[in-house]
């Protein structure tokens, strides 16, 4: 073999070397990924990952599985819910009910606030300011699983709610004010968006990056000392020293809601939780936060969150609310409760010991109910 053939023969096995590395090293990290996605995420199984072609489902979580293990890793490898853009609502009158919802939830107070422009009936802040991006952000206590998930039975009436109660629900706890008729123009608006935004959910599931991210308890209880120097370095720049928030120019809502006082949610909100407010604050504040960028540790999260919801608020009478005790939330901070925890242990935990109780409770109310 002449020395230039011997040449072109070692370049040649040298390329085929390279070629078949490559498709090795393709092949592990298929694996890998498989292997990662498999053991991280509870609804992949090989037949799962068959079925559906090797593509993880957008809505991987199904009611009966609960997103407590959710991580931030897995969250980037599934695909996350995002909502249709009401600006592309079909050109009719459903259309333009749709636009008025979106409308309705992100400016409410001019229209149903103090000063109000279709009745007078809520506190001044708007839905947006718990929902944000009008109920679209991801993480953002978002309206992706409620038109997939209601009507539903809730533990806090004791009773099947539809969409209504829910929207109900929230004008007299966050809003601090009264609902209006179920058939008026601006109920049903709300109502046609958010179906609207959740129309591609399948029925009874959860798509992921729906509502609040649920974050791990702490091993002690959350500090509302330590959440005061939180408040002060990271949020009274927006809602102002006193937690009062700022009005905007025109009067009529806030360009940064209260968080306490008299104009901000009342003690039967979902947010007077501190789970709730944590996981809110988690991946959307301070202002720029978001499940890609989270500014506070959530050990702020839940010291944040205690110092705020020890403020003063709006009352409301909650005496049928959670008529099975063994159904009240770990962190609802007012009794009875069937547990024997303390109400300021219900308030700031730690939280662990109590859902340890209330699991071991149910059990056994189980084996009861079954003999």
């Amino acid at each position: 073999m002449s020395h230039e053939k011997h040449t072109i023969e070692q370049l040649r096995r040298s390329l085929n070397i390279a070629v078949a590395l490559n498709v090795i090293m393709a092949i592990a990290m298929f694996l890998g990924v498989v292997l990662t996605l498999t053991d991280s995420w509870p609804d992949w199984s090989p037949e799962t990952w068959f079925k559906s072609g090797g593509k993880p489902s957008p809505y991987a979580i199904d009611l009966k599985t609960e997103p407590d293990s959710m991580t931030l890793a897995v969250a980037n490898q599934l695909s996350l819910w995002k909502g249709p853009d009401a600006t592309y609502a079909p050109q009719n009158d459903t259309g333009e009910l749709i636009r008025y919802g979106r409308e309705l939830i992100a400016n409410t107070a001019a229209y149903l606030g103090p000063k109000g422009s279709v009745a007078k009936i809520t506190n001044g802040m708007n839905c947006q300011n718990c929902h944000l991006d009008a109920g679209n952000k991801i993480w953002g206590n978002n309206y992706g699983a409620v038109a997939s998930t209601y009507p539903k039975f809730r533990e806090r009436s004791g009773a099947e709610e539809d969409l209504y109660k829910r929207v109900s629900d929230c004008m007299e706890r966050s809003l601090d004010g009264q609902t209006l008729p179920p058939d008026s123009r601006e109920m049903q608006a709300m109502m046609q968006y958010i179906n609207w935004l959740g129309r591609e959910v399948p029925k009874n599931e959860v798509p992921n990056g729906a509502g609040i991210v649920a974050l791990p308890y702490l091993s002690r209880a959350a500090d509302p000392v330590k959440g005061k120097q939180v408040y002060a370095a990271k949020c009274a720049s927006c809602h102002a020293p006193d937690g009062q928030g700022v009005a905007a120019a025109d009067g009529k809502t806030y360009t940064y809601p209260p968080l306490w006082g008299d104009h901000s949610y009342n003690i039967g909100a979902g947010l007077y939780r501190i789970s709730r407010f944590a996981g809110y604050v988690k991946y959307n504040m301070p202002f720029g936060a978001t499940y890609q960028n989270p500014q506070l540790s959530d050990e702020e999260c839940w010291d944040v969150a205690a110092f705020v919801n020890s403020q003063p608020r709006p009352d409301k009478d909650l005496s049928a609310d959670w008529p099975n005790l063994l159904g009240k939330p770990v962190d609802h901070p007012f009794g009875p409760y069937a547990d024997g925890f303390s109400e300021k242990q219900h308030k700031y935990g730690p939280f662990q010991p109590i859902k340890d109780k209330i699991t071991e409770l149910k059990k056994q109310k189980g084996a009861i109910s079954s003999k």
